[in-house]
């Protein structure tokens, strides 16, 4: 089934940025069209966002030319299952709002039903006006908007502060969220709790034990329930990308200072997701200074790592629902069974690490999804993000 996103472009310089937008969305096999503001054809050109979408881009010249066999802003509103628009300026907010129509792109937002995504970008003092800001919360009282937060940054104006449009990634990333829930927000009013990443046991400032796990699982179901309405907090170990808008994060290095953090933090939420890859063991003992080679033993003295979800299992609420990882070789259906039994799991997730496309590092996955109830669901090959949606839809958070 195609999936269709129609973009509408506003007059800013993050315009640019939709190109790359555009081409991730159709190397991924999203069917993608673009309509263009007057502003933002002084940005960037529309031949630009025709090569790559490898459709007309469509300007308000072709909005007053009656050569479409029905109202062009009626064909291109029906034709999409997703509207973003982005850069979304000061001036289309406005009219959004207030349900003003004068060019092609805000007709055409009024003659579509599908979801709308919104992404701001804006001078600092521009967007921290009281009329913007209650235009922008006024217009998210709607259920078909949906709104990005602003980044804070330097903005093209030379001023530091708030403003700056999302970036690229992770309007991408909503966008598919938007394609998989159609607007859904099942989880709006949840509390999401993640762990995500590798920890890493020292034995010295520079040498440790550790693993191959990078945070991708842990960030895609962080966005995932972010786009499904939930205040997510992500507790995360050494990560090599950014934090998604809008996610509370807590960076942690040793497993200690992960369970810490969860355990702080475990009362607070209606969803726990441990899909972080805790060291099994530590050294027992810690240099405070490298050791010159020569010095370094033959043999480690380990000692066990505490079982954090273990842990938590024993401590959580009734009505809270916890659901853990369980990353395998050969077998991944046996030790996950045992593994969701043994730790009074709701949900276990049983990936194998050991197929090409799947597990450590990896941007896409697999896995068999189990819970206490007997049910199971396999899950083929598809991006982590996609993964994250298909173990919320089996979670069944409101049951």
């Amino acid at each position: 089934m195609n999936q269709r996103v129609l973009i509408g472009v506003g007059g800013g310089i993050a315009a640019y940025k939709i190109c790359e937008v555009v081409s991730t969305l159709f190397k991924s096999g999203v069917e993608v069209q673009v309509i263009l503001t007057n502003s933002a054809e002084k940005f960037i050109s529309p031949l630009t966002f025709a090569t790559l979408s490898r459709h007309q881009a469509y300007t308000d010249d072709n909005f007053w030319q009656p050569i479409y066999s029905r109202p062009l802003h009626i064909e291109l509103g029906e034709w999409a299952d997703i509207f973003l628009i982005a850069p979304l300026t000061a001036n289309t907010l406005a009219k959004l709002t207030h349900g003003i129509a004068d060019n092609l792109l805000t007709n055409t937002i009024l003659a579509s039903t599908c979801p709308v995504l919104l992404a701001p970008a804006m001078n600092t003092d521009m967007w921290e006006q009281q009329t913007v800001q209650k235009n922008w919360q006024m217009l998210l009282t709607d259920g078909r908007y949906h709104g990005m937060d602003t980044a804070s940054g330097l903005l093209a104006c030379d001023r530091v502060g708030a403003g700056r449009m999302a970036e690229p990634w992770e309007i991408t990333a909503y966008v598919q969220s938007l394609l998989h829930t159609r607007g859904q927000r099942d989880l709006a009013g949840k509390k999401v709790l993640i762990s995500t990443g590798a920890t890493r046991e020292h034995f010295d400032p520079v040498r440790f034990i550790g693993n191959p796990a990078t945070g991708k699982m842990g960030l895609a179901l962080a966005q995932a329930a972010k786009h499904r309405g939930a205040e997510v907090t992500l507790v995360y170990g050494v990560a090599h990308w950014n934090l998604p808008l809008g996610v509370r994060g807590i960076p942690v290095v040793t497993s200690a200072e992960m369970r810490g953090a969860m355990m702080a933090e475990l009362h607070n939420h209606d969803v726990i997701i441990m899909s972080a890859a805790v060291a099994d063991v530590k050294p027992q003992n810690y240099n405070q200074e490298k050791l010159p080679k020569a010095a370094l033993p033959s043999t480690l003295a380990l000692e066990p790592v505490g079982d954090i979800i273990a842990e938590i299992s024993q401590h959580r609420q009734p009505q809270q629902k916890l659901i853990g990882f369980a990353a395998q070789t050969g077998d991944i259906i046996t030790p996950a069974k045992e593994k969701l039994q043994r730790k009074k799991l709701d949900v276990i997730v049983a990936n194998p690490v050991d197929k090409p496309n799947s597990g450590f590092a990896s941007d896409r996955n697999q896995a068999v999804f189990l819970d206490y109830q007997g049910r199971q669901q396999e899950i083929p090959d598809c991006t982590k993000l996609q993964l994250a949606h298909y173990l919320f839809d089996f979670i069944r958070v409101g049951d």
